[in-house]
């Protein structure tokens, strides 16, 4: 007999976030019985991007400039205690593809604008999460079934620049890849040990030990050379090898450095360090990171060129594609539309998956599998505004993405997610299943 878990209650409330912004938390309840007395209830926070893509659905904002701000999240609240609620109490909590349908349905836009997505989303991943609480099993395994069991690689991202950091670095992340590690354990170790020994080499160069937004560290330095001086500095003094245990990921956040005007990238950083402007043409973009991995050990660019210069991309695709791993983030933005393009185009092989760019479980996890599909790669990630809430750690085991992105292990937003991987490789034991994802490059 077909199970059938009603969804009982929603409700909402504004909490905040890791830069101290307001952000939505749901509580869904699910079950039969009274509320209150019987029935599952599970709790869900949303995170928030500061380096969004303009093709991102809406995070409803209320505006209000006398409160937080004007970031205040009041409005996407109400949506949910009133016309989000209503659309799907009584409903059945398994069957999640429904849900986040009747979701897209209430708010009735392309891009959530009318709900936010933060308050569509708020309520996807609460239902789910207490749907699996009633099954009484975990999360990883409702949204993935009973074969999974892969963990993921971590993107750890130990120097920040960009919009995430105050300082004169122009690429917005620089990550380690313990893709050579024999098990997730370890490489949550190896990654750690590297972190630390890259503090005390900043300590000695008398640079900067303040973190950034994702918790990497946020020095002064001329550019992009000189970070990845210092990251394979610190490999070797954790005693480790650049590109055989640990490798290099960079999220280059190009839409964020796109002069439009001048139809160029600015490196404002670099400018200031050298004394005279530095631009950049889609062309010489890609010779910059052509010459970055010719010398060290970088195995995926993420954002390389800004988030509308499609034919940029293909270019850039022919020309490092077979090399490399080229991800798009705000380029795809967790939309099947975008990454359908990007496919048929060639352009990018791999996608980035953050859920609060499209609104609802369901339409994340459709994206992962048409990229799965066509042969492209998918990391799951954090956003830079985040919470506690460690639900994207399950997601990643969920859907077998083999690639998690998720910040430095410094700040508890970003520690959450790693420690809840821990449980989940504990949990799967022997049958835990840990890849190098570069072993073999897809083109």
């Amino acid at each position: 007999m077909l199970r059938y878990l009603p969804v009982r209650r929603i409700h909402a409330r504004q909490v905040l976030d890791s830069r101290g912004n307001p952000t939505v938390e749901v509580e869904a309840t699910v079950g039969e019985g009274i509320v209150g007395i019987d029935g599952y209830t599970a709790r869900a926070m949303v995170p928030s991007g500061a380096s969004t893509g303009k093709f991102e659905a809406v995070e409803l904002r209320d505006g209000e400039k006398d409160k937080y701000l004007g970031l205040g999240v009041k409005k996407a609240v109400a949506n949910v205690n009133t016309k989000l609620a209503e659309a799907v109490l009584g409903e059945n909590a398994l069957n999640q593809s429904y849900i986040d349908h009747l979701l897209i349905q209430a708010d009735g836009t392309d891009n959530k604008s009318s709900a936010g997505a933060n308050a569509t989303l708020g309520v996807s991943m609460a239902v789910a999460r207490a749907a699996a609480m009633a099954l009484r099993i975990p999360l990883y395994q409702y949204l993935g079934g009973c074969h999974t069991r892969k963990l993921p690689v971590p993107m750890m991202n130990i120097l920040n620049g960009g919009k995430h950091a105050d300082n004169t670095v122009d690429l917005q992340e620089f990550m380690i890849m313990p893709a050579g590690a024999g098990s997730f354990e370890d490489g949550i170790r190896i990654c750690t040990e590297i972190y630390h020994f890259l503090k005390i080499i900043l300590k000695e160069k008398k640079l900067s030990t303040a973190v950034g937004d994702e918790g990497g560290f946020a020095p002064d330095l001329a550019d992009s050379k000189d970070v990845l001086e210092l990251i394979v500095m610190a490999v070797e003094r954790a005693g480790y090898e650049a590109g055989k245990e640990i490798v290099i990921a960079i999220d280059a956040a190009a839409s964020e450095l796109y002069d439009e005007e001048r139809g160029v990238y600015y490196f404002p950083g670099e400018s200031q360090m050298k004394g005279e402007d530095v631009f950049r043409d889609s062309r010489e973009m890609i010779d910059y990171y052509e010459e970055l991995l010719e010398k060290y050990p970088i195995v995926s660019i993420e954002d390389g060129l800004e988030e509308d210069d499609w034919e940029g991309w293909k270019i850039m695709t022919e020309r490092l594609g077979g090399r490399i791993q080229l991800v798009g983030d705000d380029l795809f933005v967790t939309n099947k539309k975008r990454l359908g393009c990007g496919i048929r185009l060639n352009a990018a092989n791999a996608i980035l998956v953050k859920v609060n760019q499209i609104g609802t479980l369901s339409e994340a996890m459709e994206a992962v599998e048409m990229a799965q599909h066509a042969g492209y790669r998918a990391v799951i990630s954090h956003r830079s505004g985040e919470t506690e809430d460690a639900f994207i750690s399950d997601l990643a085991v969920a859907v077998g993405a083999g690639q998690i992105k998720t910040g430095a292990p410094c700040r508890s937003d970003r520690n959450a997610k790693y420690n809840q991987l821990l449980r989940i490789c504990e949990n799967l034991g022997d049958l835990a299943v840990y890849e190098n994802p570069f072993e073999n490059p897809r083109k």
